[in-house]
């Protein structure tokens, strides 16, 4: 009998922590820390919640500024990676293997951070996509900020999503054999062949889930935030002055409970 195939998220991820933190987006970790600290206004009392957070290089940095942060991620080689980059910094983080559809917290954090991607928009439905939000929601304390960012469906609009990708692929030695964008349903349906850490190769079918700016902040309102800023993402160098353009492969999101 023939096992059940995975979600092409937990598959993409199987066993890729270490060549993970070989990509290029994983450089900007220390400036983007730098406007997460700036937004909580260096209050260290502050618990962070990292949501998809990977190898954990947000949840490390931040550690090492002295904040109290737990990592909750579906990939155990991810979190595996990430514990051991934690140990040798001699730090202790509270690394959990878990799904963001199904966050358990209520009211413990006073922030949630999602960055790259790390969770939001990746699920198969936008329902599930729905859900991880209203997790972050009822994880906050009163008050709290949820700051993420995620893919800017303005960009496919006036950009190619094979061009931008191939660049980017390019560095970090997987290939993109497919690509269709649903103008439809807002997703990006591309195959990807990837190799993990053992030099196992394997072609993986993605489906990302674009999103554009008055969708986020319907959901997010709907859900109970009291604002909603969107931005620009820019590589390592968040900022509030950076206006979302059509430029942007990933919108920034700032919502405060």
């Amino acid at each position: 009998m023939s096992g059940t195939k995975k979600e092409w998220y937990r598959e993409i991820f199987e066993n890729y922590g270490e060549h993970y933190d070989r990509e290029s987006y994983v450089h900007g970790t220390s400036g983007e820390c730098d406007f997460i600290e700036k937004e909580i206004g260096g209050n260290r009392d502050t618990r962070v919640l990292d949501i998809g957070c990977g190898t954990g290089r947000h949840a490390i940095d931040l550690t090492g500024r002295g904040y109290r942060v737990t990592g909750i991620d579906l990939s155990r080689s991810m979190l595996d990676r990430a514990e051991e980059k934690a140990e040798e910094r001699g730090l202790r983080i509270d690394f959990r293997q878990m799904n963001a559809c199904e966050l358990p917290f209520r009211e413990e954090f006073g922030l949630a951070i999602m960055m790259c991607e790390g969770a939001f928009p990746l699920m198969e439905t936008d329902e599930k996509n729905f859900q991880i939000l209203g997790g972050a929601f009822r994880a906050l304390m009163p008050g709290g900020k949820f700051i993420f960012t995620t893919l800017n469906g303005l960009f496919p609009l006036f950009h190619s999503l094979k061009e931008f990708h191939d660049r980017g692929l390019q560095e970090s030695g997987m290939v993109m054999e497919e690509n269709s964008f649903d103008l439809i349903t807002f997703r990006d349906h591309n195959v990807v062949t990837v190799e993990d850490h053992e030099g196992n190769r394997k072609a993986v079918a993605c489906n990302e889930r674009y999103y554009i700016p008055p969708e986020i902040t319907w959901m997010l309102k709907s859900l109970g935030f009291r604002t909603v800023d969107i931005h620009g993402a820019r590589l390592g160098a968040f900022s509030r002055e950076d206006p979302l353009t059509t430029e942007d492969f990933e919108m920034l999101v700032i919502a405060e409970k």
